[in-house]
């Protein structure tokens, strides 16, 4: 099953990186549109409480990380959260989160992770972020790369904090934390 699902996310990042249009002046940043799909796919196999599952599903991005930004929001136009559409916030100040179903902190903006956390407690947020060691220190999901390969550790105490529940797909694809 996890060679399966692995089989699945490389077909997907391989086909939309296919027919993207790419030309000498326009930048790729495949990085970004790696970690946009795993973001994705995170969706359909993280649970979120029935009241999440209504309205509209946000993803945040506290501080500046543009081309995820960009990759999310093309995703956002064309796909769908289960039944919800989906859009993509930039955030400046962990105090005014809000209640996104997903917060995003890139490495640039780790430093704000104790605030955002504060800010979401009793929330059913699920924390992404992409910096060694941070899903120690409360993060939900983090980015690492593992010999040149784009891997997740997953922290399924801090996921089931938030009242979120992890398919065992997904935890069998990750480097599980404590």
């Amino acid at each position: 099953m996890k060679r399966i699902v692995s089989i699945i996310l490389v077909a997907v990042f391989s086909v939309s990186t296919a027919f993207s249009p790419s030309t000498s002046s326009q930048k790729v940043d495949t990085n970004a549109k790696i970690k946009a799909v795993f973001i994705y796919n995170f969706t359909k196999y993280i649970e979120w409480p029935e009241e999440y599952k209504t309205g509209e599903f946000t993803i945040g991005i506290l501080g500046e990380n543009e081309a995820l930004f960009q990759e999310l929001d093309k995703m956002s136009k064309v796909k769908k959260v289960s039944n919800q559409t989906f859009s993509i916030r930039n955030i400046e100040d962990p105090s005014s989160l809000g209640n996104p179903h997903i917060l995003y902190i890139p490495e640039d903006s780790t430093d704000q992770l104790n605030k955002a956390l504060t800010s979401l407690k009793g929330k059913s947020t699920l924390v992404i972020t992409e910096k060694p060691g941070l899903a120690k220190q409360g993060a939900a999901i983090n980015f690492i790369i593992v010999g040149s390969r784009q891997k997740f550790e997953l922290n399924k105490a801090n996921i089931e904090q938030r009242n979120l529940k992890v398919a065992s797909v997904l935890e069998n694809l990750a480097v599980l934390v404590n």
